[in-house]
């Protein structure tokens, strides 16, 4: 019975050990395929990764801002003369503010029973009011059918009134469109310590009054036309001041910390943020009321559902600055990636070129450990002619060179 060898085969596969060996095919096609990926992929690293990505720099993402808004402007609404505490809600200049562009008002409402206004609430007897819900939009329901007119009747409500009636005709405050609004934004990059603003240097005060925003002729000017704003996001500003909507405008820094400050500059874009598409109720309106005490001593109040232009400033960005760290690590990247190229072509070589398997046989060879016995020892002395007189060769068995023994 023959005695299994040892080591078995998996262990002798698992110690094997590979070491590369260079072949040089005389091939121009797969030598001009090697250079072109070698040239294709250090553009990318130099052009992409280096110049656009600007791979050599640490980025600074976390950005700090505070955003102050004015608008200014006068307009006349429903025989009124309206100017900006009128029509700007809140008033605190936040950097999320509304321009009221029309108003359905409901005017000395009172704690009371009423009939409710809407069309769907209109009934016959007072079994046309029971079974629905509790409440209604104005009020809560008491399950009896009151008249509304001389000829309809309607379910009856209590609550503050008369209901509010929201179908009715309201002007439009389209003078809005010339209103300005001025930003005051301020931003820092922590990592850096660096700070800018988006406000002209203070000895140029006098021009901020006369400049507006344009994205070509002036892109710096902090101050911008209402009706610009929306033409810029693209929008019709009469129908968006009729139905309500809300419009974007982003402000971005991104700034390259190895030239000189003043070269930050803030990019202003404008979008719409609330749906384009078709839904149940399009456009943007709130309502609010003003309470006041009646002269009999009953609290009252005015109902106003204002429809408006909702302006939201979004401020984003980054700052980068050189750094050793990044360009060797993405250098390193650069040139281990250039080896992408050579197994490309093996892949090409040893597959799909004709003579693939002579191009196998060569580049692949397996070799087996030789053991090479000791040589016997001579059983003649040297004589004791001298230092160097008795020589022999000696055959190095790991490097298969020979060198000179004594």
């Amino acid at each position: 019975m023959p005695r299994p060898r040892f080591p078995p085969r998996w262990l002798r596969g698992l110690l094997s050990y590979e070491t590369p060996k260079a072949v040089v095919v005389r091939s121009w096609a797969v030598g001009a395929v090697h250079r072109c990926l070698q040239l294709l992929i250090l553009a990318y690293f130099i052009g992409w990764v280096f110049l656009h990505e600007k791979a050599y720099q640490v980025r600074d993402s976390v950005i700090e801002s505070s955003v102050v808004t004015k608008v200014k402007g006068v307009g006349r609404y429903a025989g009124r003369v309206l100017d900006a505490a009128d029509f700007v809600t809140p008033p605190q200049g936040t950097a999320v503010f509304v321009v009221v562009t029309r108003q359905i008002r409901t005017e000395d409402q009172a704690q009371g029973f009423c009939p409710e206004s809407e069309a769907e609430f209109r009934c016959v007897t007072d079994h046309d009011c029971q079974g629905r819900g509790p409440a209604t939009g104005s009020g809560a329901l008491t399950g009896r059918c009151v008249p509304l007119n001389g000829t309809l009747r309607s379910c009856e409500i209590r609550g503050w009134c008369p209901p509010e009636v929201d179908t009715v005709d309201a002007p439009v405050l389209l003078e809005a469109e010339n209103f300005t609004l001025l930003i005051k934004n301020r931003v820092r990059f922590p990592r850096f310590g660096f700070e800018r603003t988006n406000l002209p240097p203070p000895g140029s005060w006098g021009s901020l009054g006369r400049c507006r925003f344009h994205p070509e002729r002036d892109p710096l000017c902090p101050v911008l036309r209402l009706g610009d704003v929306a033409r810029f996001a693209g929008q019709d500003f009469p129908e968006l001041a009729a139905t309500g909507g809300v419009l974007g405008i982003k402000i971005g820094w991104v700034c390259d910390l190895d030239h000189a400050w003043e070269r930050c500059q803030p990019r202003y874009s404008f979008t719409r943020l609330d749906g384009l598409t078709r839904t149940p109720a399009p456009g943007y309106n709130f309502r609010h009321a003003r309470y006041y005490r009646w002269q009999d001593g009953t609290e009252r109040r005015t109902l106003t559902k204002a429809f408006g232009i909702r302006f939201d400033v979004l401020v984003y960005g980054n700052a980068g600055k050189f750094s050793i760290i990044p360009t060797l690590l993405n250098t390193v990247a650069a040139f281990t990636s250039i080896g992408v190229g050579t197994v490309l072509c093996d892949i090409i070589l040893l597959n799909f070129l004709k003579g693939a398997e002579h191009y196998k046989a060569r580049k692949f060879e397996e070799v087996p450990e030789v053991n090479v016995p000791a040589p016997p020892a001579s059983p003649t002395a040297c004589p004791q002619r001298g230092l160097g007189a008795c020589s022999r060769d000696k055959q190095s068995t790991d490097s298969g060179t020979f060198s000179l023994g004594l």
